[in-house]
């Protein structure tokens, strides 16, 4: 189990990485940032986490990454994270509507070639909260995300 200190690390160390050479780099407080994310999780144990490298399409300008959390009592929080910008969504896995996982590739223009993804949208009222992974490695995350909200939401039972 993860704790709130755990997912301030992992965020800073996202925060870090997630400037492109060309951009300029995240001007986060991280101090302020950590406070946050204490006063957010509020002492919760912390069973998954997940950070997009980048914000998915529809997503606040302001934001240039996104961290989703999932508590051991199956509660999610999907915490935008920009320069001066910080925006939480808090839901519970048994608010979902519906959850779909895509697993496909997408044209790259940038390298002209057509990359694989895994996408994991969880969706509740008209919100949609989306994982990505847009890497291998960051597949086996989002595969652990879909599988605990299917398990929150729809347990097998036992014959």
């Amino acid at each position: 189990m993860l704790k709130a200190k755990d997912v301030f690390e992992r965020t800073k160390e996202a925060a870090v990485s997630a400037t492109d050479q060309d951009e300029r780099p995240l001007q986060i407080d991280y101090e302020a940032l950590e406070g946050k994310i204490e006063q957010v999780l509020a002492g919760r144990s912390v069973h998954l986490l997940h950070i997009n490298q980048f914000l998915p399409e529809g997503y606040e300008d302001q934001g240039r990454f996104n961290v989703i959390v999932m508590t051991s009592g199956h509660v999610l929080f999907d915490m935008v994270v920009g320069d001066s910008y910080f925006r939480y969504d808090i839901f519970s896995c048994s608010d979902l509507d519906k959850i779909q996982l895509i697993d496909g590739t997408w044209d790259n223009t940038e390298n002209k070639t057509q990359d694989a993804f895994l996408s994991l949208r969880l969706m509740h009222g008209d919100e949609a909260h989306i994982l990505l992974a847009l890497k291998d490695e960051q597949r086996p995350g989002v595969f652990a995300v879909a599988d605990a909200v299917s398990q929150g939401r729809h347990p097998e039972k036992n014959a």
